[in-house]
């Protein structure tokens, strides 16, 4: 598919040929929500903790005898139904991390551009430098574009300046072509892409794309 290449002031300046396999396929929407599941599920440190009754500092005696108090029976005031005692079934420290198929997160990201580019939100954009690493001067070129509304900007390489210059500006996230985040793209409402980025994305991802796609269900 041809996709329209604009400048850092927004005037198309020329055409660039999109893989359809990446950009015009037909929308999986289970790997989708797989693969944002996955993500979040790794972003958890895991260490809510609580203690339980033979955790709780204090005496293990018998509070009271058994009989003749016209209380009820306690053996220990850790026991989970006394102010200060254990909490029953409570937070344990875990690992929440596990893994999905690498096919189904090839589609899911697949799917997300897919569909950015279905609903008009990608625009690809020439390449461009911030070579002070400045906010500002990141702000200047993406701002104009996305009107400040929650963006991703999609880069080539590690494009270490660029990522400096955006770590300031809270509705805009850099990402690298390589390392792409389908929560990050999914819940944006403009996707940009330099053009050696989408480049990249039709090198890494539609080569074997229709091959591996075929092998995973929706």
């Amino acid at each position: 598919m041809k996709h329209s290449v604009v400048s850092t002031s927004g005037s198309e300046v020329r055409q660039i040929e999109l893989s359809d396999e990446v950009f015009a396929r037909r929308v999986s929407e289970g790997s989708i929500y797989h693969a944002i599941r996955n993500e979040l599920a790794n972003m958890r440190v895991g260490t809510a903790s609580t203690k339980t009754r033979g955790e709780v500092a204090g005496s293990h005696r018998k509070p009271w005898r058994q009989k003749g108090t016209g209380r009820a029976r306690a053996g220990t005031m850790q026991s989970p139904v006394r102010v200060g005692g254990g909490v029953a079934f409570g937070s344990r420290p875990r690992d929440y991390h596990y893994r999905i198929p690498r096919k189904a997160k090839r589609l899911a990201m697949m799917s997300i551009l897919s569909q950015k580019a279905q609903n008009s939100a990608l625009t690809v954009v020439e390449d461009f430098e911030v070579p002070d690493g400045k906010t500002r001067n990141l702000a200047a070129i993406v701002g104009p574009l996305a009107e400040k509304r929650r963006s991703v900007l999609v880069v080539s390489g590690d494009a270490p300046m660029i990522k400096r210059a955006g770590r300031n500006i809270p509705w805009c996230t850099v990402l690298s072509a390589a390392r792409l985040r389908a929560h990050d793209l999914f819940y944006a409402e403009r996707v940009f892409l330099t053009e050696s980025a989408a480049k990249e994305l039709n090198g890494k991802y539609g080569n074997a794309a229709q091959s591996e796609s075929e092998e995973v269900t929706s």
